[in-house]
């Protein structure tokens, strides 16, 4: 019996592919290796968004085929449908974006390259998940992206957006809800162009009416640009019972100059009047968000102007990267290019401030009441089980009972400011 094991980089959508992978070569008699000594297949899920994405790709690659010469390294992801023609002798196979559900059959054939052209998939390959090993389920209910940021490989490797049936989600939830789920994610590269590629066009709240329609008892939603959260859609989360009130907003930058620079459809008007406005409409929301530092012709002045927007609104931590040149992107060929110096200071800068919003927004919430479904394993260095409450607070529970997996009422009782947790008790 052959057996693997799979390493995933970058976003949910990748690891609910992984999820998928997995199952598939369970279902057909492969068997997950219990180390890297005693395993056959090596599956890397890759990530392409930034060159330090790529860095640790191959530095894991290289350090697993160090421990075990003989085994087989399978490559897939963004990664692989960009470099397709890539002839490294360290790869056995190389998997594209739409192929990764046939992995089973593929590893059981004689080629290398199962790489199709993703703009000619045209239609959103729909598969049916039965568990995950984490105790959040994720639903991918989009692939692809429309829009041409210009520092962006990602709508090359993924194609243009397109969309799960509504009925093949509910399918998909009401699977997850029998095998014992109690929350969903929902997952894709852009979710806020669900629907525009139906031949009568849908949005995203047309999906989520028919979510809350289910026994699911509680949903989230991933990432979304601020074009994309409307009144409609804020009145009718406001409304719902299930919706978790965490947010993760794609801004990239709070410079008008900059934004218009990277091909992003908004000015800071509008990401400031949708983020006040959620945190008015929201008791406790989590607000968080991506921001790129060191972008073409980002000066100092264009910098600071971002930071000292940050530093007024209301979020609760801030995602930071640090701009890298991709191949084929518009902006790699701009001028002004920033030093990776500058790069770096600014990265620090900004995560800083991410930290001092963060905790102060856990020290808000002390004393909160809130539902949680507990994780199925402790953490390592306490051994208190672990949860995530609904605005996205990661939580430490000391419990003698077993309440792994369970959906509980715990109380927030104290930040711990070192790893940014909080920790909660058990409400009898």
């Amino acid at each position: 019996m052959a057996t693997f094991l799979i390493k995933t980089f970058g976003c949910k959508t990748n690891q609910t592919e992984s999820a998928v992978m997995e199952e598939k070569l369970l279902d057909a008699g492969f068997s997950q290796a219990e180390n890297i000594e005693f395993c056959d297949f090596y599956i890397f899920n890759s990530c392409a968004v930034t060159q330090e994405a790529e860095k640790k790709l191959l530095q894991s690659i290289k350090s697993v085929k160090h421990k075990n010469p003989q085994i087989k390294i399978i490559l897939t992801g963004c990664y692989a449908q960009l470099n397709k023609n890539n002839d490294n002798p360290l790869f056995f196979k190389i998997i594209g974006i739409n192929e990764k559900p046939d992995i089973a059959n593929i590893l059981k054939s004689q080629e290398k390259v199962f790489v199709s052209n993703i703009n000619d998939c045209k239609k959103f390959r729909y598969e049916k998940i039965s568990r995950f090993t984490r105790t959040r389920a994720e639903i991918k209910i989009q692939d692809g992206c429309n829009n041409r940021c210009s520092y962006c490989t990602i709508c090359l490797a993924r194609g243009l957006s397109r969309s799960c049936q509504p009925s093949d989600v509910i399918e998909q939830t009401n699977v997850l809800i029998q095998n014992g789920y109690n929350e969903i994610v929902l997952t894709g590269i852009h979710i806020g162009q669900w629907g525009y590629d139906f031949p009568k066009k849908q949005s995203l709240i047309d999906l989520l009416k028919l979510i809350e329609k289910t026994d699911i008892k509680t949903y989230r939603l991933g990432s979304l640009d601020p074009n994309e959260i409307t009144d409609e859609m804020i009145e009718f989360l406001i409304k719902s019972q299930k919706f978790c009130p965490h947010f993760h907003i794609s801004l990239q930058s709070l410079s008008d100059k900059t934004l218009k620079n990277m091909n992003r459809h908004y000015n800071f008007e509008k990401i400031k009047n949708v983020i006040e406005k959620l945190n008015a409409k929201f008791e406790k929301v989590f607000l968080g968000c991506d921001i790129i530092v060191g972008f073409p012709m980002e000066t100092e002045e264009d910098f600071n102007l971002t930071y000292e927007r940050l530093k007024q609104l209301p979020l609760s931590q801030i995602h930071v990267f640090s701009y890298s040149i991709r191949k084929n992107t518009p902006a790699a060929l701009m001028k002004n290019q920033v030093s990776q110096t500058d790069k770096h200071k600014r990265m620090l800068i900004l995560k800083e401030l991410s930290k001092q919003k963060h905790i102060n927004f856990l020290n808000e919430n002390i004393g909160a009441e809130c539902y949680v479904t507990v994780e199925k394993n402790p953490d390592k260095k306490t051994g208190f089980y672990k949860a995530v409450t609904p605005n996205y607070i990661k939580v430490l529970i000391p419990s003698d009972l077993n309440i792994a997996n369970n959906y509980i009422k715990i109380r927030l009782e104290k930040t711990n400011k070192e790893n940014e947790t909080m920790f909660g008790t058990f409400c009898f």
